[in-house]
């Protein structure tokens, strides 16, 4: 009888958390912020982190009108911007061994919450981090970049190593 009470009463507190508060899925108190450039403390972290092979998952979301730094008029949406950008970060990422492989656009969200959708996501395969930072450091990437910033209205960039799970 004892064991019968015990095993109830743990499956009444699991269900009650479950159900009032301790859902795993439960976003409330989570915020999600878009950036365009990272924080010194996220830089720093990159910096100090493993230089394995990673991926990174870009979740992008465009202005509806480009705006660049130096204040020049344009005609072009943010998307339009960002495409400019895209365009020539592809000779950017092969000088230094990455490759996209994959991008589309955003429909819908199946699962969870968040405030706005992004637009679109994208997914670069990195060889290391070292590579990455040779790219966003070079004078070339740098001069792609005003495309990026102009068109972005922000993004979050996740970086995701395949450690274990490499489904091919």
């Amino acid at each position: 009888m004892k064991k019968f009470i015990f095993f109830t009463a743990i499956l009444f507190i699991g269900i009650s958390l479950f159900f009032f508060g301790g859902n795993s899925n439960n976003n409330e108190e989570k915020i999600f912020k878009n950036a365009v450039t990272p924080s010194p403390v996220q830089v720093a972290g990159f910096a100090l982190g493993e230089d394995v092979p990673f991926l990174a998952v870009n979740l992008i979301k465009f202005k509806e009108k480009a705006e660049y730094a130096d204040g020049r008029e344009t005609d072009l949406t943010g998307r339009e911007a960002y495409a400019i950008y895209s365009d020539e970060v592809l000779g950017h990422l092969a000088k230094v061994g990455a490759k996209p492989i994959f991008g589309g656009e955003v429909n819908r969200l199946i699962l969870g919450e968040v405030e706005e959708l992004w637009d679109v996501v994208a997914v670069v395969r990195y060889p290391s981090r070292k590579a990455m930072f040779k790219m966003a450091t070079s004078d070339e990437y740098i001069e792609s970049e005003k495309h990026r910033t102009a068109g972005l209205a922000g993004q979050l960039n996740i970086e995701v190593t395949t450690d274990g799970w490499d489904f091919e």
